[in-house]
């Protein structure tokens, strides 16, 4: 009895702390918006160029100290899949920002929403990942509250728009199951330096000339400090724990969480109906997460390829 408890907690553990590396990555994504607000450079691509700059130079000297300085030793070692990786996530970076100019950012949202349908499918065909009904029951509810969040500005979006925005999900799925099928073999943190490096190449394409001044780089320096490398670092310790539902699922605060700062921050109400639809999608997302902590012990792992202890897919 008391060997069976020992395993339990044995699986317990990586699975409860890839939620919480989960749910810190959705927090430091959700301050985007903030930051967004409190610049003035009228230029998105302005915007993201200076994020993924500074998002690569922290990632840059997280992987120096972590690597005694032999950062291309870390980068080689994640090979095509995490260079592959990198490109996706890079994608879906860039992707968001190209799609709300092609559309309503509430009809782009609604699309990335879809995310996790495609990461239980990728997941399911690639990795062997199984997901059990009430996770499908709980993405469900999150993209119909989604929808009532963003109904008041909601419009049928240009089809330029609408594409971008759905391989925005694409990519960002992509990304989560090349993460969770590479991290056995290595450290994919530096696919984020990877991504961070194409993303600001190709922003600063459309971004000259610049128009920031220095309150302006400073304040996205500590965005793509916070914002952009923590949260993708954290995102990718929480990939070795959970399966790439769960990572997708969880995401989706940031949609939540992102309107509540700026409220907090510069007084941008939200809604009443996006307040009721963000209720609904917590509520979802956290009655998942209790039932699956609930059923731990009884459900058998979908382990990573190699055979490493990963999260449970309960």
């Amino acid at each position: 009895m008391s060997s069976t408890r020992h395993e339990r907690l044995d699986t317990f553990t990586p699975h409860l702390k890839g939620l919480l590396l989960m749910l810190g990555a959705s927090l430091c994504w959700s301050t985007g918006g903030l930051f967004v607000r409190s610049v003035s450079i009228p230029n998105s691509w302005e915007i993201a160029f200076w994020r993924s700059l500074s998002m690569g130079v922290f990632l840059l000297v997280w992987l120096s100290f972590r690597y005694a300085g032999n950062v291309r030793r870390a980068v080689v070692a994640i090979g095509p899949g995490g260079f592959l990786a990198g490109l996706c996530m890079a994608a879906s970076f860039l992707g968001f920002i190209l799609a709300v100019t092609q559309t309503t950012v509430a009809h782009t949202l609604v699309i990335i929403s879809t995310t996790p349908f495609l990461a239980a499918l990728f997941g399911r065909v690639f990795l062997g990942e199984l997901v059990p009904a009430r996770r499908y029951v709980a993405m469900s509810i999150a993209l119909t509250g989604i929808v009532a969040m963003c109904l008041d500005s909601f419009t049928a979006g240009t089809l330029a728009g609408s594409i971008i925005a759905g391989g925005c999900a694409v990519a960002f799925a992509a990304c989560v199951i090349l993460l969770r099928h590479s991290q056995a073999r290595a450290d994919m943190t530096p696919a984020i330096l990877v991504a961070a490096l194409i993303s600001s190449a190709v922003a600063l394409f459309f971004s000259l000339p610049f128009q920031a001044v220095w309150q302006d780089i400073g304040i996205l320096a500590c965005m793509g400090t916070l914002q952009g490398g923590l949260g993708c670092l954290l995102m990718t310790m929480a990939a070795r724990y959970i399966t790439a539902v769960e990572v997708s699922l969880l995401a989706l605060l940031e949609t939540i969480l992102g309107p509540l700062w700026v409220w907090i921050g510069v007084g941008e109400r939200p809604s009443d109906l996006a307040i009721v639809g963000g209720v609904v999608v917590v509520a979802s997302l956290a009655l998942n997460e209790l039932l699956g902590l609930y059923r731990q012990g009884r459900t058998v792992e979908a382990p990573l390829p190699s055979g490493q202890s990963a999260g449970q897919p309960v």
